[in-house]
């Protein structure tokens, strides 16, 4: 398993829109997130988004495990 890179909410975000998720909000420094899926949205992504901080990996962590994407996955969004 690949370690996890060190990424800003930024570089996030791009990811998961390459992904197919779509932003719906935004409050504050944080932006929403979800996929649809069928006829519903799948769970709300929340990103923080603090202009060049890299997430702690444990925030990083729990993005990947909401919208059910593996680090491998996520290092190709990043990369494409």
């Amino acid at each position: 398993m690949p370690k996890l890179p060190r990424v800003t909410g930024k570089e996030v975000v791009r990811a998961l829109l390459k992904a197919g998720f779509r932003r719906f909000d935004q409050k504050g420094s944080h932006i929403y997130l979800h996929k649809r899926t069928g006829d519903t949205f799948g769970p709300r992504i929340t990103v923080p988004v603090h202009s060049g901080k890299v997430l702690k990996p444990k925030t990083l962590k729990s993005i990947l495990k909401a919208s059910k994407i593996t680090v491998d996955n996520f290092i190709d969004f990043l990369n494409k």
